[in-house]
């Protein structure tokens, strides 16, 4: 069997195991903790820790020689990721501000479930497992390793709706969404945090202003929220050039790379 046959045929297993787990074991794990911890939160963490198992072990023995949070790209700056985060969400919080009204009443627990938890484990499953493992580890360009991982992204969100046109807007923006989550990742030295706080930031500016009931919006929430993008773009282009770095996504390895990389 060869190495490349083995890596993904490991990396399948692994989700599927996670994927089995998660479907089958992820609400009766939260409210067993929920009736432990009688915290939704906690609950909600948990649930996702436990069902993380089978995604750590996959990367253990795919990368046993490598650190957890260097595989899983939590070792990079946190302060370094929120700052561009933060920064390139400023459209959308002023934006907010001035065309919608806070929220009358705030759910803490629901707040952090929607927002902080969400994001966090999210954009570990998805962007740093599902894609980035595929990307840093394997030949496979930026749009063959991200087109799964997006499409499954994209599909996890539907429940938010039972409307045709609201489900096929939902599905185009969380995909769209997942693509634009993981180039900010890699553009960004493969620094995780960098994705986790702006989904974060995005999810709570949406969550405490009376924006829409769903992710498909209206105009002047999605305006807002794509002014916000081109700003993170812009940015993140202007860092590498000043700095002199070469673009990890370029049109050469959108589907294949010339040699695997190992970042």
């Amino acid at each position: 069997m060869s190495k490349n046959i083995r890596f993904f045929l490991i990396f399948i297993l692994g989700f599927t195991a996670y994927y089995f787990f998660d479907t089958f074991f992820f609400k009766s794990i939260q409210t067993f903790s929920k009736n432990l911890s009688h915290s939704k939160a906690v609950a909600h963490v948990t649930a996702y820790l436990i069902t993380l198992i089978p995604l750590i072990i996959t990367l253990k023995i795919l990368l046993s020689k490598r650190n957890i949070l260097d595989l899983l790209s939590l070792n990079k700056p946190i302060f370094k990721g929120f700052t561009l985060a933060f920064t390139g969400t400023l459209p959308m919080l002023i934006g907010y501000m001035i065309h919608f009204k806070a929220v009358n009443k705030i759910y803490f627990e629901t707040l952090f479930i929607n927002t902080l938890s969400s994001a966090f484990f999210e954009e570990i499953i998805f962007r740093a497992f599902l894609i980035g493992t595929i990307y840093r580890f394997t030949r496979l360009g930026f749009l063959s390793s991200a087109l799964f991982g997006s499409l499954l992204f994209a599909q996890v969100h539907l429940y938010q709706s039972q409307n045709i046109t609201e489900l096929m807007e939902i599905f185009a923006i969380t995909f769209l969404g997942s693509l634009f989550f993981a180039w900010v990742y890699f553009e960004s030295e493969y620094n995780l945090w960098t994705a986790i706080f702006l989904h974060f930031l995005m999810n709570l500016y949406w969550e405490i202003f009376t924006v829409s009931e769903n992710v498909s919006g209206n105009f002047y929430g999605n305006l807002y929220k794509l002014v916000s993008i081109v700003a993170i773009t812009v940015i993140v282009i202007y860092a590498k050039r000043k700095n002199k770095l070469p673009f990890e996504i370029t049109w050469k390895n959108l589907f294949i790379k010339t040699r695997e990389v190992q970042s």
